[in-house]
């Protein structure tokens, strides 16, 4: 594995990748070379090639790639080989939709816990089976359910306090929906989700289809950029 610095749209490159294995490890596939795999996939051979070279060497000549095998190694390098157990810290419209989001039980994510403040709330039970706590016991909840990753689902006045009280709490992994630029301590991630920003940049383009062209979702599987330009992130050092 090479030492240098691996960007984050490599990685997010890795689990489409592995989305396209495990489709097809689905359909029966054992073998399946770069090129036939970005053919199938619209993706790009070369920048396959490079992404999978940072972390060794999982091609054979002539035959290509052992579909299970690469899709292990990815799981490890992804850490989806164990289950993360995730809190979601705001039961409102778009906390429920995430709570009851089955495809994270598919993909090693088991929400765990639900939090809220408002008194309503608390104690009710969601249709996926979860029972809303409260926000005020955060730290042992988190303790009791071993959580190591948190959704942010509040109001953005109020996303800088869950997120110190998550790190105090001893959580390393946040994404966070709120519109506001956090300020995580050391040691923490901080992945924002800014939907307002993604349908702004949209308009955009939408409107110099001329001067720029309609952007291919796919753009940012087909070389590094900045990762500002897909969502943003923040770690403290």
């Amino acid at each position: 594995m090479k030492t240098e610095k691996i960007s984050e749209l490599t990685t997010n490159r890795l689990s489409v990748y592995l989305r396209c294995l495990n489709e097809l490890a689905g359909a029966g596939v054992e073998t399946i070379s770069s090129q036939a795999l970005a053919e199938q996939f619209n993706l790009n051979s070369a920048q396959i090639r490079k992404d999978l070279a940072y972390f060794g060497e999982f091609g054979v000549r002539g035959v290509g790639y052992y579909v299970d095998d690469l899709r292990q190694h990815l799981m490890q390098i992804l850490g989806l080989t164990r289950d993360h157990r995730v809190v979601i810290v705001g039961a409102g419209n778009l906390g429920l939709a995430l709570a009851h989001y089955q495809g994270f039980n598919l993909n090693a994510f088991r929400i765990a816990a639900l939090l809220d403040s408002d008194s309503a709330k608390i104690g009710t039970e969601t249709r996926s089976g979860l029972v809303v706590e409260d926000v005020r016991r955060l730290g042992e909840i988190i303790t009791r359910e071993e959580i190591d990753i948190a959704i942010i689902t509040v109001p953005a006045p109020a996303a800088e306090l869950v997120l110190d009280e998550l790190t105090s709490a001893g959580v390393k992994a946040v994404l966070n929906f709120a519109p506001v630029q956090l300020h995580p301590k050391p040691g923490v991630k901080v992945k924002n989700v800014d939907l307002a920003i993604s349908l702004e940049s949209l308009s955009y383009f939408l409107a110099r289809p001329i001067a720029h062209g309609i952007p291919d979702y796919t753009d940012f599987l087909h070389a590094d950029g900045n990762p500002e330009e897909n969502g943003s992130s923040q770690t403290a050092s």
